[in-house]
């Protein structure tokens, strides 16, 4: 395994402005079962644009439109592996999600509660996002 590695992550809102949060297996050695948006790690040399749309694809049967780049991290993993990745807020291109076997379940919810299911690694890009993106009612 190599110890450094890069990775993306998809924030996806659906037409009523939801984010998409899909819960990760129990059998995976990062976090199993917990709540997180979509991604992971890219190809060697992969760009993060072609490497994110393919694993979104991949997990959740979605195309998504890339529109801004929401917050870089750097952490290791519990597996050890070093990690930079970046989370991109995405708007999808349809709502009908086919998980992949990485993933149990998914649910779009508005961003406004998603901070009290998902993983706490993501808090920041939902207060982000309704900060700066979100339309005011």
């Amino acid at each position: 395994m190599d110890s450094f590695r890069v990775a993306a992550k998809a924030f996806i809102l659906n037409s009523k402005g939801e984010v998409l949060m899909v819960r990760r297996g129990d059998d995976n050695p990062h976090k199993p079962g917990a709540w997180e948006i979509p991604g992971g790690r890219l190809e060697l040399g992969e760009s993060p644009f072609d490497g994110l749309k393919r694993e979104v694809l991949e997990e959740t049967g979605l195309s998504v439109r890339i529109l801004n780049p929401l917050k870089v991290h750097h952490f290791t993993r519990d597996d050890g592996q070093k990690i930079t990745m970046i989370v991109f807020l995405c708007r999808a291109e349809s709502e009908e999600v086919r998980l992949s076997g990485e993933h149990t379940a998914h649910i779009w919810m508005d961003t406004e509660l998603a901070s009290m299911k998902m993983v706490p690694d993501f808090n920041e890009e939902i207060e982000i996002y309704n900060r700066l993106f979100k339309p005011k009612k």
